[in-house]
């Protein structure tokens, strides 16, 4: 193995340990390129069966890249260390449907019946954006990327229901249309965006004032892209209302030892 793909390939334990000591808790976008990032949603094993065939209904909000076993906290296929009690900056934990907490870790709450589910994330593909010259605006201001609850409905699927949520990256027509071109290469993370500018069309009343994330400067010559979004889980969950269940704060991702050459299908 050569140094670069050395370095390449420790990127994500080295990223991981530093998020588990506590010594990370912010956005994680940009962090270890090359390196695939995942949403997380964990739930009671009588509810997972559900959530996984509302995830297979909805593929473009919610690919999973892998499921865990009962009462494990490990992903073995997406790297070997990966433990979701504490490889995530921040937490949420949910009750009856309502955010109760923003942890460091959930070891204290872990329980033998939760099943997680690793989702894709824009994220990963935001290198081959940046790698092509498209800035990336919510990288650029290093602040977390803005994302809307919209009007445009899931597929039901058991219990499951609820509106799509999208992340939102400004950018010029020209460079618009190659982001379509480069983000379809990734339907394990998204792919090509659902919407492009009038974003009230989807429902976004004020761009300015995104339901999770921080708002970026739109330009007058710009156009919003939107792109289906791994937070949609935390829209259904709050409208399923579930005992208990636990996912990542926005912006605040796993990061795993898959590259993202490997997900791209051309």
């Amino acid at each position: 193995m050569n140094a670069i793909a050395d370095v390449s390939e420790k990127a994500g334990v080295t990223e991981r340990r530093r998020i588990r000591m506590g010594a990370f808790t912010g956005p994680t976008s940009g962090l270890a390129p090359g390196n695939v990032q995942a949403n997380l949603v964990i739930l009671p094993k009588d509810l997972a069966h559900d959530f996984l065939r509302f995830a297979q209904a909805n593929p473009r909000p919610c690919p999973v890249l892998a499921v865990s076993d009962a009462g494990s906290p490990f992903f073995p296929s997406l790297g070997h260390d990966i433990d979701m009690r504490t490889d995530l900056p921040r937490y949420r934990v949910w009750r009856d449907g309502v955010l109760v907490d923003e942890p460091l870790d959930v070891r204290d709450v872990w329980r033998d019946d939760l099943v997680g589910f690793a989702i894709g994330c824009s994220f990963s593909f935001e290198e081959a954006l940046v790698a092509d010259g498209i800035e990336v605006r919510h990288i650029a201001l290093d602040c977390n990327v803005p994302m809307y609850r919209t009007n445009i409905p899931c597929v039901t699927a058991g219990v499951f229901s609820g509106p799509m949520v999208v992340s939102m990256r400004p950018m010029k027509p020209a460079d618009a249309i190659r982001a379509v071109q480069i983000t379809s290469r990734f339907p394990s993370v998204h792919g090509a965006p659902v919407h492009l500018g009038l974003p009230e069309a989807i429902g976004i009343p004020d761009i300015s004032k995104p339901d999770y994330g921080d708002a970026v400067p739109v330009g007058a010559d710009e156009l919003p892209v939107f792109w289906a979004c791994g937070v949609t889980p935390q829209a259904a969950i709050a409208q399923v209302k579930p005992p208990f269940c636990i996912t990542h704060a926005p912006g605040m991702m796993l990061i795993t030892d898959l590259k993202n050459t490997k997900l791209a299908v051309l």
